[in-house]
């Protein structure tokens, strides 16, 4: 399982929450060759933000299976799993 997240030291401190879907697009090739690729979102501890986001992936079409995590404890079950900031 490869995790990259382009959250800073600081950051990971205050962007605790995440929007997370799987990216029909790039699952199963590349990073994440016979497995599901993530794509998760991190935000502030702002709910309003986090559902806006969440209503905003939901109608990507590469993104399935969209919902919000506690990244703190997040584990994600996917090959290849990106965390950016939002």
């Amino acid at each position: 399982m490869v995790i990259e997240d382009n959250r800073t030291e600081a950051q990971k401190l205050t962007h605790i929450y995440g929007v997370v879907g799987t990216d029909s697009f790039m699952s199963n090739w590349g990073g994440a060759a016979g497995g599901s690729s993530y794509a998760v979102w991190a935000c502030e501890n702002d709910w309003a933000q986090l559902e806006a986001l969440e209503r905003k992936v939901s109608q990507r079409g590469d993104m399935k299976r969209v919902r919000i995590v506690y990244l703190p404890t997040y584990k994600p079950k996917a090959a290849h799993t990106h965390i950016y900031v939002a």
